[in-house]
């Protein structure tokens, strides 16, 4: 049974590009576009830019540094620097990732207030000339011919369409890309309800900070295999970042299985999970865990995180193999730093690897076979399901939006898709992006511990 529409939508507007998604890599491709003299419009369904760091309250980034190299430079550092110049952060320090699991990893992060990131993407894009439409959600792709010209969106006012030279698809779903027919990396799971489970971060205010990371590790380590035994915890970390200041904590500790991140229904359940799962946790940090004793709980985000749904078949897919061989491309755009990260499903482990070097990009990955006038970037590019787990962090995500900026104004300058790596490559490093394993050798940069 079907509704049968008859639609007559209003184009309301014409840019020469529409990134779709204003998450950590969409924020940064529509900053590289509009720099790169293309008039560009920035579409997001949330309140805010930030994504996952701030709707979701993912409060760190990590992907800019490959054990001590750092490898993200261009934009994503201005916006770093940025949040440290207005109290959000206090810069890239050294953590232990997932220090209560059995196989913990150190890493190089930036912790940061998401309120404040939120203001200073805010700054970013006012400053640009990005035209900015939150609050609004991309419904359908228009095309002609097999070329994508720009989309659909709907708010409460009603439907709209936009036309594009180009559209970046930086949604994380390939909520563009799915709708305009390109064909998606087979899966790799049965379903995607067996995909890695989802995560809500909450905040916790009145923490003591001090007392917990003074603790020794192995007594956290029993602390988390205690909670796990009695179920009032979900897998096996009791992970967090603060804010500037040390007297909160915002917590990466629930685990939600057995959801399809793209259906609705779905979603539903597992927001409620996960707030069931919030209560559960916080009850067992105030009983149990040094530092949590007077715990108040302060915000939970405005979405659960997603990990894993679609990701495009394109030009080109990244593997496994190519990150842990640190293989070479000729079109490479951005370079990964991991950790590979693939979170068990329907259990409570994880498998975190830190890959020996820096890995390449290649531009391919963001390009769709067979579909013009569009650029995939974010989680949804070409890669396997163990490579996107290596290359799915933000400080990546920003890399590759930069480059998906520079690649889409230069497709509509010229009216093709066909665009030189090497002209997008000369243009990234001109400001300050590295772009192949070779371009980190002189950016070794020490870290506050």
């Amino acid at each position: 049974m079907y509704y049968l529409e008859n639609l007559a939508t209003p184009v309301v507007a014409e840019y020469d590009v529409i990134v779709a998604g204003g998450g950590a890599s969409g924020l940064i491709a529509a900053l590289s576009a509009q720099r790169a003299g293309a008039s560009t419009l920035l579409v997001e369904r949330a309140n805010c830019m930030g994504g996952t760091g701030t709707y979701g309250m993912v409060a760190q980034w990590i992907g800019f540094f490959n054990r001590r190299r750092r490898v993200v430079g261009g934009i994503a550092s201005e916006l770093a620097d940025l949040v440290v110049s207005l109290g959000g952060s206090e810069g890239f320090k050294q953590y232990l990732m997932a220090e209560a699991s059995a196989s913990p990893i150190p890493i190089v992060h930036f912790a940061f207030n998401p309120e404040v990131v939120k203001i200073a993407c805010d700054r970013l894009v006012e400053a640009s000339g990005v035209q900015l439409r939150l609050h609004s959600r991309v419904v359908a792709p228009i095309q002609e011919g097999g070329r994508v010209r720009g989309i659909v969106v709907e708010d409460c006012a009603g439907r709209a369409a936009v036309a594009a030279k180009v559209v970046i698809d930086a949604t994380g779903d390939a909520v563009v890309a799915h709708a305009a027919g390109v064909e998606m990396a087979p899966a790799e799971v049965a379903s995607l309800r067996q995909a890695q489970p989802l995560t809500l971060m909450f905040r916790l205010s009145n923490v003591d900070v001090a007392a917990f990371r003074s603790t020794p590790r192995d007594r956290k380590r029993e602390l988390a295999l205690e909670g796990l035994s009695q179920g009032r915890i979900y897998w096996e970390s009791l992970s967090f970042c603060s804010t500037p200041g040390n007297t909160d904590a915002i917590c990466l500790m629930s685990r939600v299985s057995g959801f399809d991140a793209t259906n609705a229904e779905d979603l539903t359940r597992a927001e409620l999970e996960g707030r069931r799962q919030v209560q559960s946790i916080v009850a067992f940090l105030r009983e149990r865990v040094p530092g949590f004793q007077n715990a108040v709980l302060a915000a939970i985000a405005g979405h659960i995180g997603v990990r894993e749904t679609r990701r495009i078949a394109g030009q080109y897919t990244l593997t496994e193999a190519d990150i842990l061989g640190a293989i070479r491309f000729p079109d490479s755009i951005a370079l990964g730093a991991g950790p590979l990260d693939i979170h068990e499903a329907g259990g409570t482990g994880i498998a975190l690897h830190v890959p020996q070097q820096p890995f390449e990009i290649p531009m391919r990955c963001l390009l769709p076979q067979g579909k013009e006038g569009l650029v995939v970037t974010g989680r949804a590019i070409s890669a396997t399901r163990a490579a996107n787990g290596g290359a799915r962090h933000m400080g990546t995500a920003m890399a590759l939006g930069e480059a998906a900026g520079v690649i889409a104004a230069l497709q509509a300058r010229s009216g093709t898709a066909s665009v030189a790596a090497e002209t997008v490559r000369a243009a990234l490093r001109q400001r300050g992006g590295f772009v192949s394993i070779d371009d980190h050798a002189d950016h070794f940069i020490e870290t506050t511990t």
